[in-house]
């Protein structure tokens, strides 16, 4: 349903950092490995799981069943503001992966995966008769 990556902005400061004391040689190797960092971390939304791929040297896919999503949230820090860009945490009741972030996509395409997030949410809990219960 959706697939996407976050942006490299993320890396401004590394990189501008790097680009000032890249006479150094080293910098630059730690502003490729930074882009590679970033570069391969992928998301993808499927109807019944959230799925995050990360890794450079080894690859691990960690898989979240939409079902035990029990809130999500958009939000922009200032640094994301300016240049367009947002995240979305989703709270679960997945014990492996209790909070799950979505960093830095583009804001209005960060709205509406936040609205298929919790729409698809409710189908598949509504599907498998599940419902959240939270003991206080």
């Amino acid at each position: 349903m959706w697939s996407g990556r976050p942006s490299q902005i993320t890396n401004i400061k590394t990189f501008i950092l790097c680009g000032l004391f890249c006479w150094l040689i080293v910098p630059l190797f730690v502003a490729g490995w930074r882009w590679l960092v970033i570069r391969c971390i992928s998301f993808e939304l499927t109807t019944q799981r959230f799925k995050v791929s990360h890794g450079v040297l080894t690859r691990r896919t960690d898989e979240l069943e939409l079902y035990r999503v029990k809130d999500t949230s958009y939000s922009q820090s200032l640094f994301e503001r300016s240049f367009g860009l947002a995240s979305i945490q989703m709270t679960t009741s997945d014990l492996s992966n209790p909070s799950v972030t979505i960093n830095a996509i583009g804001a209005s395409q960060a709205k509406q995966l936040r609205e298929q997030i919790r729409t698809l949410t409710e189908e598949l809990r509504d599907r498998k008769r599940v419902r959240e219960i939270d003991y206080a």
